[in-house]
């Protein structure tokens, strides 16, 4: 089983990100954790201070993490500044030797392939082994979750299932 570290972007504290990202940590094996970028100090976070004892926990987390789900609402076609700044302030290769999941949700279809333009290529930078496709899921799809989502988390909960822990990889 993996350690799977789920990273919400969202800055609202009822946001529909969140409620999918709960929907995924129903169903993915392993140590799950969950990290939600509002709950960091935002002066350290914006100022790219990653020595900030709740910052160098994060990146902590970061590190202990096989599998790391980076879920975003889309804003203007992008992911939220909380992902950027966060990201901005992890070491280059943070996510070497990891499997990175980016989902993004968003209040229109024309948001699609932000995951693929906007997201994706920021987490490859970070060193990932491997970005899975990504998910985009519509808003109106969350809460309640529509039938056909069901199938979309349960193909990305299964591929994330079946990454091994580093160590055995190794």
């Amino acid at each position: 089983m993996s350690r799977v570290l789920l990273i919400s972007g969202s800055p609202s504290a009822s946001s529909r990100t969140g409620k999918l990202l709960d929907h995924v940590a129903g169903l993915v094996d392993g140590a799950v954790s969950l990290l939600r970028l509002r709950d960091l100090p935002a002066e350290p976070l914006l100022l790219g201070r990653p020595d900030h004892p709740d910052l160098a926990a994060a990146a902590r987390s970061v590190a202990a993490a096989d599998v790391i789900v980076v879920a975003t609402p889309i804003y203007k076609a992008a992911y939220t500044g909380l992902v950027k700044a966060f990201l901005d302030g992890l070491p280059q290769q943070a996510f070497a030797g990891k499997t990175v999941v980016p989902i993004a949700t968003g209040g229109t279809r024309a948001h699609l392939l932000a995951v693929d333009y906007a997201l994706r290529p920021v987490l490859s930078v970070l060193g990932a082994r491997h970005v899975t496709r990504g998910l985009f899921v519509l808003d109106t799809e969350i809460a309640p979750l529509a039938d056909e989502l069901r199938p979309r988390l349960q193909a990305l909960a299964d591929e994330v299932n079946a990454v091994p822990l580093r160590a055995a990889a190794a």
